[in-house]
């Protein structure tokens, strides 16, 4: 995507800001200064010494710390920007191959449990009755918008991505299914169930009928309070604001209520080649490494099936 495209490019400006900064070489370049037979004079050392500077750095005054996720984007922005120029015969040499790209320890996947899952969409459909003012009046605006949003999310697993980007032409109801637009281009239809469909068809019959969209949105399926269609940050933020009502010590985002739809689809079919194929993995290790985990009580079965001693 064109925000994938710009984030790589904020990346890659780190690293030639890190060589004026840092290497003599470079202290009266400018940005605009820099040429492809300029990535030949790096060596290993200096991209390991851009590997311990991207841990701690100064940026317009401002104190910047990169966790082991950035860090790792960083550097696997460096290493594929001179795959390019070397593969296309530009530069001689790529040093990041040298230099061993850093570890990504594994983290608890956070999701939502089945009672939280139902707690959220009865705060969404119920949080009005809490509200006064100005909070009033926006919730009733966007209550239903939201809650079929949530329950989209919820109910399919599809990333933020792929729901900002549906049309009203997208969504058949006379089958129960969304066709979304997948990572690459792919367009792929979504099945769903009752209560997505009912949660849809309330909003697109509803508040969405109502609506006068600005022009360039009339198809979307979504449209923010500006009447245009919703962007994922918004989407991201009106996750987060109903969340932490529900569960104040779990970081919810959109991304974590795919992960709940894959596990509860695991749990219920067993069936990891179709998870895998429903969220839209082209790997099934992806898959297997994130859903297919072994759950709790099978883990506990473990303390009681190794005899150490016969009784």
């Amino acid at each position: 995507s064109a925000k994938t495209r710009i984030s790589y490019a904020y990346d890659i400006r780190v690293f030639f800001r890190f060589l004026i900064e840092n290497n003599p070489e470079y202290h009266d370049y400018t940005m605009d200064q820099f040429r492809p037979n300029d990535l030949d004079k790096i060596d290993p050392m200096d991209i390991e010494e851009y590997m311990e500077y991207l841990k701690v750095y100064n940026r317009e005054g401002e104190r910047i710390t990169n966790s082991e996720k950035g860090l790792s984007r960083k550097m696997s922005a460096l290493r594929s920007f001179y795959q390019y120029y070397f593969k296309h015969q530009m530069i001689e040499k790529n040093p990041t191959l040298l230099v061993d790209m850093p570890k990504l320890h594994e983290k608890a996947i956070i999701r939502l449990d089945t009672d939280e899952v139902a707690l959220l969409l009865d705060y969404v459909e119920h949080a009005g009755e809490h509200l006064t003012g100005q909070s009033l009046t926006y919730y009733r605006k966007t209550r239903d918008r939201d809650l079929a949003i949530l329950t989209l999310l919820l109910g399919t697993g599809i990333r933020v991505s792929e729901c900002v980007g549906l049309d009203l032409t997208d969504v058949d109801f006379k089958n129960n299914g969304i066709t979304v637009t997948r990572k690459g281009g792919n367009q792929m239809v979504v099945y769903f169930g009752s209560e997505v469909a009912n949660a849809l068809d309330t909003y697109i019959c509803g508040d969405r009928k109502a609506a006068t969209p600005l022009s360039g949105h009339e198809n979307a399926l979504f449209l923010s309070t500006r009447r245009t269609r919703m962007g994922v940050q918004a989407i991201e933020n009106m996750v987060k604001k109903y969340a932490r009502q529900v569960t104040p010590n779990k970081k919810i985002t959109p991304h974590k209520l795919r992960s709940t739809y894959g596990t509860a689809l695991y749990k219920e079919t067993g069936d990891i080649y179709l998870v895998a194929d429903v969220l839209g993995h082209k790997d099934v290790n992806t898959t297997k490494k994130h859903y297919a985990a072994i759950d709790e009580n099978r883990r506990r079965l473990a303390a009681s099936a190794v005899k150490l001693r016969e009784s």
